[in-house]
């Protein structure tokens, strides 16, 4: 018999668990994930600059940017738009609470950093996975790819593969930009690494949670989500 698990307390532990795998492996330094790729060069490159400026805030604000042109592009908005910003801003909240304690972690030695990598690219993937099974909207990145697909009649998978080799080729550009030509930073072998296996991670892990547990709206939020 299938466990219940309300779709309301899949969002927050989706956030939770995405912010955790995201600390982990900016600690291990191997790469982080092609998504966020662009959002952490902005945010070592500024941080220089202006020190109180965190990796959440750089997520979030690259997502409000992203939020607009994918809202010029449409030509339309709607409310459940604004609220996966709203989405960006709780999770880039508890990505900066994480990133305090990680940076205690050991990342002396390629074992201890590749033990961080595995651990935090686990936590990303069930994350997303519970993400899925809630109806509250998701960050700016997975709505722009949703909607962007429908818009230009793409397949869905098909527009997240294009979204990722992009979000890696921009991650790239910016990192030879802000800390010079031929240099790497954010963007490594654990990036590539990471998209190889995160979809069959992601894919896995929600075939777990569809066998284990039976989700429900514990709330009566869902009509206001789909406005």
């Amino acid at each position: 018999m299938k466990k219940k698990f309300s779709n309301e307390l899949a969002y927050l532990f989706g956030n939770i668990f995405v912010a955790i795998g995201v600390a982990l492996m900016e600690r291990a330094d191997f790469g982080v994930s092609m998504v966020v790729a662009p959002a952490y060069l902005i945010y070592r490159k500024v941080s220089l600059l202006l020190p109180f400026f965190t990796f959440g805030m750089a997520e979030y604000t690259l997502q409000a940017v992203l939020l607009t042109m994918m809202c010029l592009i449409l030509r339309r908005f709607k409310l459940s738009y604004l609220f996966s910003f709203v989405t960006a801003v709780f999770y880039g909240v508890i990505l900066d609470i994480v990133m305090l304690p990680a940076a205690y972690l050991p990342d002396d030695g390629f074992a201890p950093r590749a033990i961080l990598y595995v651990l935090g690219m686990v936590a990303c993937s069930i994350g997303i996975s519970m993400m899925f099974h809630t109806y509250i909207s998701p960050e700016v990145y997975e709505l722009l790819v949703k909607e962007l697909s429908g818009h230009f009649d793409m397949e869905l998978h098909r527009f997240k593969q294009i979204y990722d080799i992009s979000s890696t080729l921009v991650g790239v550009a910016l990192s030879f930009a802000f800390f010079g030509l031929w240099h790497f930073e954010g963007v490594k072998l654990g990036t590539i690494f990471c998209a190889l296996i995160n979809g069959p991670m992601i894919g896995a892990i929600s075939a777990w949670l569809d066998r284990h547990y039976e989700f429900y709206d514990a709330k009566g939020w869902r009509a206001f989500f789909e406005k």
